[in-house]
């Protein structure tokens, strides 16, 4: 069976107050709209977004997860210009689905993050359902009237409803498996005769399980929250967390606190692994067994090997971290790193497209920019690897057991051959052979007596 989503991704979002779409709000690092395109089952074979506000935007961030690969199925675009309702934001997708020649389709809302694969199948595995919540507050929700078989006889919005019906704790959770073609034509008869004057998507359900006998599938509540404010947006991070975090804690993973621990929904754990407080991971993160990663910390697309130690609050972007390295603390981590295995970076280093081979060590206050660094070799701290002229950057080759002096800096593209040495406080801006020694400074200078003839000067007031 053909079941294709549509999202409805339309909305500005008032309530966020933010010239950011609400679908690419994040939830612990990835937008809503992301989260919804990942619960999709691999029976959907295309998904039809709904736009306006933001499209641009949320079409950009759409390429950049197809290049990634993060996009479950194929993903069209239509713009509802106007806004006129859900039912009028669906009518938008017709000609794309007339296309796509679905038998069924699953809508969803973009700015609804925590419904789960598991309650999608759900859905799928039916030819005509509905999601459900009963809420002990169910304000702001429409109420949801079945037949005493249990399938659906009504959906009411909360602004439309008559006491008694706002009696009702059984809501709607915005969530359809529909068939196709018993839902075309009650989206073309929509009417906008109600208190809003806009098109429900709910008539035209209605409509159809009048038709089809539609399914009321209850779900827990918090995988229906919406993202309709910032305190939402706080709230669903926590639900997250608190999720995430207890599957991972089952799986043998350790958070010292795990209220204060932010974890992504695309992090893989092994076991073995700490976390101490208030640390981030976020986006592909992969963290091998038994590491241990510090307070403060925050990765984000980053492989780190087992029994590594990271110290409190590093941070690293698109880093690759080998077994048993130590990292920080206060360690910058940039775009392109890769440190091998038993790599030691220390306090206040900082890396960018840096490939540090395995047992090398730079363990304070450097910049290792466009490098690569040989085995063993030892980086004095202070250094800084001069990678850009103003319009370029350039290389610099560090062989291995080279040894660099403290406060120096190496003038790129420039060459260090195995196992020479540095002197300390030298600008290298020659290439230096193996085994040789490279010395820049000036000749020191000595004069004794001059320092207690001077401050004799300054006591006496002369110049």
């Amino acid at each position: 069976m053909s079941t294709v989503a549509v999202i409805l991704a339309a909305g500005l979002g008032k309530r966020m107050k933010s010239s950011l779409p609400k679908v690419l709000h994040p939830v612990l690092g990835d937008p809503s709209l992301l989260w919804v395109l990942r619960s999709l089952p691999s029976e959907i074979s295309a998904a039809v977004l709904v736009l306006h506000f933001g499209r641009e935007q949320v079409e950009t961030a759409l390429a950049e997860w197809r290049k990634e690969g993060l996009l479950p199925c194929p993903v069209h675009t239509v713009d509802q210009r106007e806004p006129r309702g859900t039912g009028h934001a669906v009518q938008q997708a017709v000609p794309e689905l007339d296309r796509l020649a679905p038998r069924r389709v699953i809508i969803l809302s973009g700015d609804v993050p925590l419904l789960g694969k598991e309650s999608v199948a759900r859905l799928t595995a039916l030819d005509s359902a509905m999601l459900a919540m009963d809420l002990l507050e169910p304000r702001g929700y429409g109420r949801v009237m079945q037949n005493s078989d249990g399938t659906l006889r009504g959906l009411v919005e909360e602004k439309d409803a008559s006491s008694e019906i706002l009696a009702i704790r059984r809501v709607n959770g915005g969530a359809y498996a529909l068939p196709w073609c018993e839902l075309k034509p009650a989206l073309a008869g929509l009417s906008n005769e109600n208190a809003q004057r806009e098109y429900y998507l709910t008539d035209a359900v209605v409509a159809v399980a009048a038709k089809v006998p539609t399914h009321v599938e209850l779900c827990d509540a918090s995988e229906l929250l919406g993202m309709n404010s910032r305190a939402d947006q706080a709230q669903l991070q926590s639900l997250a967390r608190r999720h995430i975090n207890a599957r991972w804690m089952e799986a043998g993973v350790t958070f010292l606190d795990p209220e204060t621990t932010s974890v992504g929904p695309r992090v893989e754990l092994a076991q073995d692994v700490l976390l101490e407080p208030t640390l981030r991971l976020e986006g592909q993160v992969q963290v091998g067994k038994g590491t241990r990663i510090g307070q403060g910390c925050v990765f984000r697309d980053c492989r780190i090997g087992a029994g590594a130690e990271i110290r409190p609050y590093c941070v690293g972007v698109d880093a690759v971290i080998g077994d048993h390295a130590k990292v920080g603390p206060f360690a910058h981590l940039r775009q392109g790193t890769r440190l091998d295995e038993k790599v030691h970076v220390g306090n206040f280093v900082e890396t960018k497209k840096a490939h540090l081979h395995a047992g090398a060590k730079a363990n304070h206050l450097s910049y290792l920019g466009d490098c690569e660094v040989g085995e063993r070799t030892n980086i004095g701290a202070g250094l800084i690897t001069c990678n850009y002229d103003g319009f370029h950057k350039h290389q610099t080759l560090i062989g291995q057991d080279v040894f660099v002096g403290s406060d120096c800096q190496l003038v790129a593209p420039i060459q260090l051959g195995d196992g020479c040495l540095i002197g300390a406080g030298s600008t290298i801006t020659q290439d230096v052979p193996a085994n040789a020694i490279a010395l820049s400074r000036t000749a020191q200078v000595t004069r004794e007596g001059a320092a207690r003839r001077l401050r004799d000067r300054l006591k006496g007031g002369m110049s």
